[in-house]
């Protein structure tokens, strides 16, 4: 089977005995070759020699001193980033255990993600080397691009009766081209911009007949999905969403797609991003949808789990709710730490 996403730094990991991925030196090394981090023409000696240093041992100890005799203040300041995640990473014995302390604490409960000082880059990062981990092995093209959503932007579009997901970085960059009268792409139209319309891309669609394009294209981002009700590709999401849960809880469940929410048997649900979770609140508490929400809500899902013990009490007896939403320029910013912190077990108050 063909390897994929060599650049997520899933080989530079080690896998221990319990399935958990453990940092390596060479994993670390690679956040202080960032170009952010690495040196330039400019960089004074004591930024060489921290490099260096950090180089041949990437876990060596960093003082204040250490960053204060830095010329650069920028240089400092990135540098005062990255080691702390470093130390982030170093202070628990897994990276998926040092994922989910960016979002909740050792009993399960919510954390201010913004206040503990890492990028959303870096934690971007983390959820994807994690799912690189959890499809290694997998052969289903069509998971493996539903399974970008945990780390990349994406860019919607409706149109006769498909709802079409494109990278957005991918869209920007090419509708740029566009409009600099570069020619691209086979098939797929999609809107480019909401503020510019009519800068449009041409991106392949992925789908059961075309799967193989993926292992060719794998880190090219520039194949769209369909994630309409009843097209493969969102089976495929629910696919991803349960290895991820699974991995994180080990709790036996299933998820599929659903074509609308009883509201009345709502007991628990799980905005998939800022979007979707306002929505599903306003459902929740028996409130319509704005006119400009209902189009906007692009995924319905229900989770069922098979042994409810641990489950908090309002989970019970019915399906937990899934939800992902594009905004108002029609993106979509997955939050899969959502599921880490809203996923129904007991927690400790």
């Amino acid at each position: 089977m063909p390897d994929f996403w060599r650049h997520s730094g899933f080989h530079l990991l080690q896998s221990g005995a319990d399935g958990r991925l453990r940092a390596t030196d060479d994993f670390l090394r690679a956040y202080f070759a960032r170009p952010e981090v690495a040196p330039v023409a400019e960089s004074c000696a004591a930024e060489l020699a921290l490099f260096a240093r950090l180089q041949a041992d990437p876990r060596a100890p960093v003082s204040a001193a250490d960053l204060a005799a830095l010329a650069d203040p920028d240089a400092r300041d990135n540098y005062r980033v990255v080691l702390g995640f470093r130390d982030h990473l170093l202070a628990h014995p897994s990276i998926e255990a040092a994922y989910s302390a960016l979002f909740v604490d050792g009993a399960g409960n919510p954390r201010d993600f913004a206040a503990g000082g890492v990028p959303p880059l870096f934690a971007d990062q983390l959820a994807h080397v994690i799912m690189r981990h959890l499809l290694e092995g997998c052969e289903d093209a069509l998971e493996l691009r539903a399974a970008e959503l945990f780390f990349r932007e994406q860019r919607a579009h409706a149109a006769d009766g498909h709802l079409l997901l494109a990278d957005l970085e991918t869209v920007q960059q090419q509708a740029a081209r566009a409009r600099e009268g570069t020619q691209f792409g086979n098939l797929g139209r999609l809107i480019a911009e909401a503020q510019t319309p009519l800068a449009a891309v041409e991106l392949d669609v992925l789908d059961t007949g075309n799967a193989a394009l993926y292992w060719e294209r794998d880190e090219r981002h520039d194949l769209a999905i369909d994630l309409s009700y009843g097209r493969a590709a969102l089976v495929a999401f629910c696919r991803v969403l349960e290895k991820w849960l699974l991995h994180f809880f080990a709790m036996p469940l299933e998820i599929r797609p659903l074509r609308r929410i009883e509201t009345a048997r709502m007991g628990w649900f799980i905005g998939l991003d800022r979007e979707a979770t306002a929505m599903l609140n306003r459902l929740y508490n028996g409130e319509p949808l704005d006119a400009d929400q209902q189009p906007r809500l692009i995924a319905l899902l229900e989770m069922r789990i098979g042994d409810e013990r641990g489950i908090a009490p309002a989970a019970r007896g019915a399906p937990v709710i899934l939800a992902l939403a594009m905004d108002q320029q029609n993106e979509v910013r997955m939050k899969p730490q959502n599921l880490l912190i809203n996923f129904p077990i007991e927690r400790a108050a």
